[in-house]
């Protein structure tokens, strides 16, 4: 049974072309770089389909479209992928070297068209050139191999490094078979599993690029839904969770774990004469000046209305009452004004410390919030500790 290799050429045009509309409509929905990567991958498939038109017309049309103009539009497809790639991945483009590679492969293969007419050097070019392209295609990804890796970044690894075994494979059979190189269109064997196998490659890897696509967008909403929306900061949720995380971490290790809970005062009376707008703008600002007094290692986040919490890993209550002071004193001299009124802000903490074993991040939470509340009750703007944990501060002279 013979195989037309110029229908196979024109039915990768219909695939690439199918997936390119796929790729465009399925990121309606969404904006952010995940959507611009899928599109420019949508754009590649477009160009690659023209390139396999172009091919499939090879002997129908002049050797400067199906070779010059072909060879051109293919690797600028491969070139836009990289880009498209490398951006979902969110990893440096490498935008200038991606496009020294695609024209210097370009120029080589023109040179072996018409200057010195050498389809055997075009093929050596033409190879070498997406070799470069899968290559930084493949480097990024192949962190997933590690355990625990991400599935799809592993799916697209599989996908790319089968493409790069087929590019051997063609560029290695004529030197190993001793044999001249046929035409593309030749109906040898390496010519027909070449062109079979990526007529179907934008299909493989258009499936690559949507489930690593799905697989951002779902770690993007994950983290959107622990972000408070106000101020930038973890919200209850994520602080829940990184309360266990750093309970079962401190109960394994034996390690201290301190909280610290503030509550913005007299913030009623805020919200009551400027507004909620004004009241908005205080918890943004106040937001801002905790993130700039925290050393890093901090979880930081707000649990609710002008309440808001540190999750302090490996210190203990002396050094935790150390830093709270340092974020009371921050907040004291923070230069606030809302409608041209300057507004001077306080705060009150209470400090609770995990105990020994400890996993119960309520129990916890329980105690730095009536620690607080004892700072309230107690004249605001000051730093108390739970009764269980005011052992372990330093005492005044």
């Amino acid at each position: 049974m013979s195989i037309d290799l110029a229908t196979v050429a024109l039915m990768g045009a219909v695939q690439a072309l199918l997936m390119a509309v796929v790729l465009w409509t399925s990121t309606g929905s969404y904006a952010g770089l995940a959507r611009a990567s899928l599109r420019i991958r949508a754009v590649a498939l477009g160009l690659e389909a023209l390139a396999w038109v172009l091919l499939g017309l090879r002997g129908q049309v002049g050797d400067w479209l199906s070779i010059l103009v072909a060879n051109a539009v293919m690797l600028l497809s491969y070139a836009l992928t990289v880009r498209a790639l490398r951006m979902l991945l969110g990893v440096p483009q490498r935008v200038r070297l991606v496009a020294a590679i695609a024209a210097s492969g370009w120029l080589a293969i023109a040179w072996f068209a018409l200057a010195e007419p050498n389809y055997q050097a075009r093929v050596l070019f033409a190879t070498l050139t997406v070799m470069c392209d899968l290559a930084l295609l493949i480097a990024p990804l192949c962190g997933s191999l590690r355990h625990g890796g991400s599935s799809a970044r592993r799916v697209l690894l599989a996908i790319l490094a089968t493409t790069a075994l087929m590019l051997c494979w063609r560029l290695a059979e004529p030197l190993l078979s001793a044999r001249p190189a046929g035409a593309l269109l030749a109906p040898t064997f390496i010519n027909i599993a070449f062109l079979m196998f990526s007529a179907m490659q934008p299909l493989f890897t258009s499936i690559g690029f949507l489930l690593l696509y799905n697989e951002t967008m779902q770690k993007e909403l994950k983290s959107l839904a622990r972000i408070d929306p106000l101020t930038g900061v973890a919200n209850r949720l994520a602080l829940v969770e990184a309360a266990e995380r750093l309970l079962e971490e401190a109960a394994r290790d034996d390690r201290p774990l301190c909280v610290l809970m503030l509550d913005v005062d007299h913030f009623k009376s805020v919200n009551d004469r400027f507004g909620h707008s004004g009241g908005d703008k205080v918890l943004r600002v106040f937001a801002a000046s905790i993130r700039r007094t925290l050393d890093g290692g901090e979880v930081f986040g707000r649990i609710g209305g002008e309440e808001f919490v540190v999750l302090s890993p490996g210190i203990c209550v002396a050094e935790t009452l150390v830093l709270a002071e340092r974020i009371r004193a921050a907040v004291t001299g923070m230069a606030l004004a809302i409608d041209g009124h300057a507004l001077a802000l306080t705060v009150s903490v209470g400090v609770a410390a995990a105990r020994p074993g400890e996993r119960d991040v309520a129990a916890l939470l329980r105690r730095a919030d009536a620690a607080l509340y004892e700072a309230k009750r107690t004249g605001r703007n000051r730093v108390v500790v739970a009764d269980d944990d005011a052992a372990r501060a330093p005492q005044p002279a």
